[in-house]
């Protein structure tokens, strides 16, 4: 389980720099990922996002300090927070109270344990899917950045693809389409070695003309899921695919982008595939 295995390395190195920022580079080596992967790794096997995690383990290990006598300032220092504002912040909304009165009797202080991840075979409802190799192919389409803490993604895709459906770039984009994979793309790229990553709405073609940007999709191995419902159904087949398929498939994650391929723009009951970069574990 080298998977599992690289994953609770991450979480040990978490763990011994919790006063420090946290290093996404760092933990995707140490995960062999990128750092886009691990944070979406992370948030499908521990159900909430990694800087919630790190910051509630900052504040459960802080509120032993406080406990034990630690100044409120020096407390802060030591998990990484410079202004006391931001560490009050922070504390209040982990523990229901100001550091200041974690000493009174009463004082509804938490504490959050590190965790670890283990396989759990759950067995529930089948998964269908298909391996494909692709030989690399053009996409054309428009971008965001995608920024380094995956939560933050949460918030600007959802908009750029609104702004495509009501600007009239979805149909331009529909226009273009050809080869294959058909439909329209949301594809999630983040550069290893740049450490950069842009997010583009596209389809598949050789036509940038008319100021759409131009992308190429390396060849891959794709582990390929279909699925269909609502578009909130897309990322509970993501979950899957992270904490049921992948752990015990024979494969890890390739480097390349993620890929959803909407064949029906639907919203409530859309037809789509999710499409995953693999690699065959070496025996």
């Amino acid at each position: 389980m080298e998977w599992l295995d690289r994953l609770n390395s991450a979480l040990s190195y978490i763990e011994d720099n919790l006063g420090s920022p946290p290093d996404y580079e760092a933990l995707a080596r140490i995960a062999c990922c990128s750092p886009y992967h691990f944070q979406r790794m992370f948030a499908y096997l521990a159900g909430m996002p990694l800087s919630e995690y790190i910051r509630r383990r900052r504040m459960s290990l802080a509120a032993v300090d406080l406990l034990q006598g630690g100044k409120v300032l020096d407390v802060a220092l030591k998990y990484g927070y410079s202004s006391p504002t931001a560490f009050n912040r922070a504390f209040q909304s982990v523990h229901g109270c100001p550091p200041s009165s974690v000493r009174e009797p009463g004082a509804p202080v938490k504490s959050f344990p590190p965790i670890s991840f283990k396989i759990t075979v759950k067995g529930v409802e089948e998964m269908n899917f298909r391996i494909e190799h692709r030989e690399a192919f053009t996409i054309v389409g428009v971008s965001v950045p995608l920024e380094r803490e995956l939560e933050k993604n949460f918030q600007v895709i959802p908009k750029k693809w609104a702004e495509a459906g009501a600007n009239g770039t979805l149909g331009k984009l529909a226009a273009r389409m050809s080869g294959e994979p058909k439909g329209v793309l949301g594809v999630s790229n983040f550069d290893t070695v740049t450490g950069r990553g842009r997010y583009y709405i596209a389809v598949t073609s050789e036509d940038d003309s008319g100021g759409f940007e131009k992308f190429t999709v390396p060849a891959a191995d794709w582990a390929i899921f279909p699925g269909k419902g609502p578009n909130e159904s897309i990322q509970e087949l993501e979950r899957r695919v992270f904490t049921e398929w992948l752990p015990t498939s024979g494969y890890e994650y390739g480097d390349a982008p993620d890929i959803e391929v909407y064949l029906s723009p639907d919203p409530q009951n859309a037809v789509y595939e999710v499409w995953v970069p693999v690699v065959k574990k070496k025996d």
